[in-house]
Parts: structure tokens; sequence; C-alpha cells
């Protein structure tokens, strides 16, 4: 049984990151975890302090790290909703690293943040500080950006977030079959219904097609725990095409309300694999992203393998 104890929520005050606070409340609250709001103060010295007016630095540092706690404590007041309570925390450094330490000695279980995209540049990068952590983040990463449509309702204070559509994308490797604990939970959790999807890329020849299709179907119903209906809230579908492609056209025919994926390890070649298929998903899809991280250590771990 899957289990999401601790959510952490970093905070910038924008727009972004006050929509990705609504879906870390609302999974606390169905999954009864404690959450973090985490603001990040880089204070940076200037490189030739020396050129500058005498200034009490310390001073100023204090001053700032007090005013960004009162900012997140009135964020937090202005933006919880009733069930919910969380802890905030300001820290200082360069953000990224402050996030990514923040979320391993908190033992965090999910993290939740709002990125920017809209246009332009913003486009075609994720910005720094949502990528980085994408990449190097130990626990899964829910990344919610200004969506295709909109599934917060701003009159409901009990529950805003209503996932009634929740698409999960496999290859079949280790970390895919490890991430659909957590569509099958969001599924459960939400009574949403849930798409178990595969594309089946480089069909050169037709010939196979039909043969392609039928394995890859077999393989998507094997997924489905037992005593799971298919056909009622679970349905499997497999397409033809570029991955990314694919599953952000499928997103939009059904307006999904969340994509779910796999991330590989860590290393170089996991990492070309992530920018190919899930970061395009990330930035051009139109709902809401969790990129669940399945490190190589976690998979041998479940199949009885023990690391010399």
């Amino acid at each position: 049984m899957l289990r999401i104890e601790r959510i952490l929520c970093p905070i910038d005050f924008s727009e972004c990151s006050a929509r990705a606070y609504d879906y870390a409340q609302s999974l606390a609250r169905h999954y009864q975890a404690n959450l973090f709001l985490n603001h990040v103060v880089d204070f940076g010295l200037p490189p030739y302090e020396y050129y500058t007016p005498a200034i009490d630095f310390e001073e100023v540092f204090r001053t700032t790290c007090a005013d960004a706690r009162g900012q997140l404590q009135e964020f937090a007041r202005s933006h919880t909703r009733i069930g919910v309570q969380p802890e905030c925390f300001v820290q200082e450094g360069a953000v990224t690293d402050s996030v990514l330490s923040f979320a391993e000695a908190q033992m965090v279980d999910l993290i939740v943040m709002g990125t920017h995209g809209l246009k332009g540049l913003d486009r075609v990068a994720l910005g720094s500080v949502a990528e980085k952590v994408l990449r190097k983040a130990r626990c899964p990463v829910l990344v919610v950006r200004k969506a295709g449509h909109d599934f917060i309702s701003p009159g409901s204070a009990q529950e805003p977030i209503q996932l009634r559509k929740i698409l999960f994308c496999t290859d079949f490797s280790d970390p895919s079959r490890r991430a659909i604990e957590y569509a099958l939970s969001a599924a459960a959790e939400y009574n949403a219904e849930l798409t178990l999807l595969h594309v089946l890329e480089d069909m050169a020849s037709s010939a196979n097609i039909e043969e392609a299709i039928a394995t890859a179907t077999h393989q998507l119903d094997k997924l489905i725990p037992p005593g799971a209906v298919k056909g009622g809230k679970i349905k499997t579908l497999v397409r033809i095409g570029r991955a990314y492609q694919q599953i952000i056209e499928l997103a939009l025919e059904t307006q999904a309300d969340l994509l779910i994926m796999a991330v590989r390890g860590r290393n170089a070649v996991d990492l070309a694999v992530f920018g190919s298929t899930t970061y395009r998903v990330i930035q051009l899809g139109p709902c809401p992203v969790l990129a669940v991280h399945i490190l190589k250590a976690e998979i041998m771990s479940s199949a009885g393998i023990v690391q010399p």
C-alpha cells in the first residue's frame, strides 16, 4: 500500500506556487500527510563588496528573513483551506540546493511545485529551479503549471481539486512498473478514471503493427491489479507515434486532470531519456505531471537484490 506521509511545497509567492499549493493541500488531506511550506531567501552578496557603501549585511539579512517569514505566514493564512495545517519554513541559500536538502532532511515523500512556462522562452524552459529539482530529487515531484483547463474550484473551501481522469504512461520498464502504484493509489483516493497508456514508437513495418498492439495490450492488462475490472474505472490504450506527442494528444482529447510518468535513475543516459519524453510532456502538456523517481537501489531492493 502506497504511503505519502510528508509533502513539501516550495513557495515563491507567485500565482504558480499558489496553484501548486492547492494541489499539495488536496493530497495532504487525502493521504493525511504532514504538509511543509518552504520559502528560500537567496541572499547573495555583491562580488566586490569593498566597492559598495558601508552596509550592515547582517542586519539586512535578519530583516529580509523576518520579512520572508511574515510573508510566508500570511500566504499560508490566506491560501490554506479547511482541514490543513501546514508548517512554514524559511531558509537562506541557493534555491534548488535548499529545496533538495530540506526534502532529504525531512524525508519528504512528495514535492509539489509550481513552474511557469507560459509562452516564448518560458515555454521552452521550465525554469532552472523546477528543472534541477526534477532531475535531482530523490522522491516523486508533482509539477503544476498553467493548465489547458482548470480543475480548481475556487468556490469549494473543503476540496478545491477534482481529479476525475488520470493518465498513466508506461514503457514497461522496471521504473514504470513501480510508478503505477502512484497512479492506482491516486485513482482510488479521488475515485478517478485511470487510463494506462503505452506508445509504440519506430513502427516502420505495418505488417507487425497488429501483433505489437496485441502484445502491448496484454502487457497493460497484466498491470491491472487482481479484483480491478478493466473497462470500468480502469482502461488501457495503445497508440502509435512519438511518445511525448501521443501522450500530450491523448491528455488533450480526454481532458486528463493528471499525468503520471516514471523517471529513471540519475545517470547521463537516464537524463537524456528524461529530456526527450518526460521533460517534453511536462513542458508542453495540458495538465500537472507527477514525475515518479525510482532509483536504482530501490528497484534492486524490490527485486530482492542486495548491493555489495
